[in-house]
């Protein structure tokens, strides 16, 4: 019996010790786990605190926010010190932090107001009491910051060619927490279409294998949170396989300079085609100075087909610039021969005009002979007239003959018949 009391004892001590250090240790406490505030709301963050020690004596209170990079200390908003009574703020969140405090009730919540993308962070709240240690001294919280997923950005990553891979992404500047991203397809004709098993959507990229025509149409993608959702929309137009810039660039400077290079051969060869010609006419007798104008006097009709031949040689030449064709040539041969034609007449007509010449100058050599002959006064004035008689004849003969009026030169009215003399 003695021993069983014994240990009853002992019990009872060791459950007062244990309510004891119940009763005197230090406990803080934030309710929740997670708070979620909208971007620009004012919010409280409670934190409470519960003692043994009088309400007079001397406490510590800190409200601070886990560091931004990995490995850094954390930041300190603001500490309470309750003698003398004043709270020290952090100059990055002067204007924007206050402490909600009564020591009588244990409350030390912190006011935040407008807060950020910035506050989107775990935050915790600590109390020190000289002698009252033990326990939970402090207590964290994650303040969730809710914004809006911005209106999401979609471009295409790749060639949208037959037989390609490409990617359509999908991002959100902003969002908190995070948004999820969903991909939608229309055909052409905007019907609802089943995604091809193929295709992959994963964290906002849509991946196209061995895309074809019948991968064209239109495409939404969703942005989504908590808060609201915000969509874009992209139309892809699969299309046959393109020359690159490069190829073809080279193909037109290529096709430039074969053009370039006919240009040239033709013009070479038009020139030596017209040289080719300019020969062949030489060779045939013409001469550019027969269709010229001769400044000697007109003879026998001369100025009138002279001008014809001026006329032959312009349209001789206006068919020569201008490439001629055998009919031509056939033509030109035909002018020439008529041209040949007439030269050879009033060559025959000025032969015929030199023998009359040389028979005129027979007889005068006759006359003169038969002058010599008479001794008699009245026969030689009788032969002196018809001596001036013959030389105002020989006068006429010694201008210029025009055979304009007449095919034939004029024979004088004292022409003296002819006779055969004995000398």
């Amino acid at each position: 019996m003695q021993v069983f009391a014994m240990e009853g004892r002992i019990f009872g001590l060791l459950l007062l010790c244990l309510v004891m250090a119940s009763v005197g240790a230090l406990k803080v406490v934030i309710p929740l786990e997670t708070y979620e505030f909208a971007r620009g709301d004012n919010i409280t963050l409670p934190c409470t605190f519960t003692t043994t020690k009088p309400a007079d004596s001397l406490k510590i209170i800190t409200w601070s926010a886990e560091a931004e990079k990995a490995n850094a200390k954390e930041t300190v908003i603001l500490t309470y010190y309750s003698d003398p009574g004043t709270t020290d703020i952090k100059s990055m969140y002067e204007g924007r932090a206050l402490l909600d405090l009564n020591l009588a009730s244990g409350k030390a919540n912190l006011k935040l107001s407008s807060i950020t993308l910035a506050d989107n962070k775990v935050f915790e709240c600590r109390v020190m009491i000289p002698g009252d240690d033990e326990g939970t001294p402090a207590d964290t919280a994650r303040l969730v910051v809710l914004v809006a997923p911005s209106k999401p950005i979609c471009e295409i990553q790749g060639k949208a060619e037959y037989g390609q891979n490409i990617n359509l992404t999908c991002r959100s500047e902003e969002g908190s927490p995070p948004p999820t991203y969903k991909w939608e397809s229309r055909d052409v004709r905007n019907a609802p279409r089943l995604a091809d098993p193929r295709t992959t959507d994963k964290g906002g990229i849509l991946s196209l294998y061995n895309i074809s025509k019948e991968t064209s149409g239109y495409y939404t993608c969703t942005s989504k949170n908590k808060i609201r959702s915000a969509s874009c929309n992209i139309t892809l137009s699969v299309m046959p396989p393109s020359i690159n810039v490069g190829s073809t660039t080279i193909i037109i400077v290529v096709v430039i300079a074969v053009l370039l290079l006919l240009a040239i051969i033709t013009f070479f060869c038009c020139r030596h085609h017209k040289k080719k010609k300019e020969r062949e006419a030489y060779a045939m007798g013409v001469r550019k100075e027969e269709y010229e104008d001769k400044e000697e006097p007109p003879r026998n009709g001369e100025s009138r087909r002279a001008d014809g031949q001026e006329d032959n040689r312009d349209n001789y030449e206006e068919r020569s610039e201008r490439g001629g064709n055998d009919d031509r040539r056939r033509d030109y041969d035909d002018r020439r021969s008529d041209y040949d034609d007439r030269r050879s007449d009033y060559d025959d007509r000025r032969s015929d005009y030199d023998n009359r010449r040389k028979d005129y100058d027979d007889r005068r050599s006759d006359y003169s002979d038969r002058r010599d002959r008479y001794p008699d006064q009245d026969e030689r004035s009788n032969d002196n007239r018809r001596y001036d008689d013959a030389r105002r004849y020989d006068d006429r003969y010694d201008e210029p003959y025009d055979d304009r009026n007449s095919d034939r030169p004029p024979v004088p009215n004292n022409k003296p018949p002819r006779r055969d003399y004995d000398d």
